[in-house]
């Protein structure tokens, strides 16, 4: 058996999911005849406290209807230097939008005033105009980090001063909400927009779900349909998506799963964790194996049967999600004991 912990987006659907895929009424979406795809936007639009949702094949896809709604071409887009958007979606905010990464160092996710004041350009005839705050919660590379809602809080009325709308990569936003024990829709209602996915934490098959005012909404349609997105009966994925949002709060035992491994793993000679920043279902390890590196390490580990990622050559990013449990976590520590020990030998 082979245990998965690279991401949680590795999940299979579940039969509740698959029966209702096969069991969705269906339409054509593209001319808003879908009413599966309508009752998963209007259930999104209401948890979060939103006019309006779009559904959206993925989560880099929603991230760049959103830049493209916001902003004009040749503006800059204010984000963090290891933000998703900026280090993991294929440079499209550039390539596709026209638009410029303005790079802000964070605190592992956490944007401080006087970084955010730094990195501000004011009206210079040499400068392009700003057009976009970005934040992202929980933060990938940070960890799996929560940003608290006092942290989101600043960056917004400093965005607000500056005359910048705010977007929200929420791919995670329910794990964060989760650990912060608050309702996500108080924890999104500064944002302008916020993009959370369905098939990152929540199981579902694919998709991702974009929300703001009505009218950005029917914009962002368009943009939609203009990279590709219009996915006609599209009703068979939004169903899995309204059972995984129905099923949302089984998020906290993957926090629990994963706080559980890392105390595990952090007993082990040779690794090394921070537990103070085991948050959610994300966090890191990293390796104090003289002779050997992250890249050579997970290659045992799949020898060994366990999968997970190496972020850096000392660095190991391990995730837990809902195809895992205690069996899982419990035969994933043995295999990792076992590998150390052939490593360090």
């Amino acid at each position: 058996m082979i245990i998965d912990l690279r991401s949680d987006t590795v999940t299979k659907p579940s039969p509740a999911m698959r029966r209702a895929m096969a069991e969705a009424e269906v339409g054509d979406d593209v001319y808003g005849e879908d009413p599966t795809v309508k009752e998963l936007e209007e259930m999104a639009a209401g948890i979060m406290g939103k006019e309006a949702a779009l559904f959206v094949a993925s989560g880099t896809m929603g991230n760049l209807v959103a830049l493209l709604t916001h902003c004009e071409p040749g503006q800059e887009v204010y984000l963090d230097e290891e933000a998703h958007i900026y280090y993991y979606e294929v440079g499209g905010m550039s390539a596709l939008g026209g638009l410029i990464p303005r790079l802000i160092s964070s605190e592992k996710g956490l944007y401080h005033p006087e970084a955010l004041e730094e990195a501000w350009r004011p009206e210079n005839i040499h400068f392009p105009n700003p057009g976009l705050l970005c934040l992202e919660n929980t933060h990938n590379r940070a960890g799996g980090r929560v940003v608290t809602p006092e942290c989101m809080h600043e960056a917004v009325t400093w965005a607000k001063r500056k005359g910048m709308p705010v977007h929200l990569d929420g791919a995670r936003i329910f794990n964060a909400a989760f650990a912060l024990d608050m309702d996500v829709a108080d924890l999104v209602k500064e944002m302008d927009s916020v993009m959370f996915c369905l098939s990152k934490g929540l199981g579902a098959p694919a998709g991702s779900l974009l929300v703001g005012s009505r009218d950005w909404i029917a914009e962002a349609r368009k943009w939609r349909k203009m990279v590709g997105g219009g996915m006609r009966q599209a009703g068979v994925l939004a169903a899995a998506g309204l059972v995984a949002l129905k099923e949302r709060a089984r998020l906290k035992e993957d926090h629990r799963l994963a706080e559980t491994l890392a105390k595990d793993l952090a007993a082990i000679e040779g690794l090394k964790v921070n537990l103070d920043q085991v948050e959610t279902n994300i966090f890191m390890v990293d390796l104090e194996l003289p002779g050997t590196d992250a890249y050579r390490f997970v290659s045992l580990l799949k020898e060994a049967g366990v999968l997970v990622n190496a972020v850096a050559p000392g660095r190991l990013r391990f995730v837990t999600h809902k195809d895992i449990g205690e069996k899982e976590i419990a035969q994933a520590v043995k295999i990792v004991e076992n590998v150390v020990e052939g490593v360090s030998n």
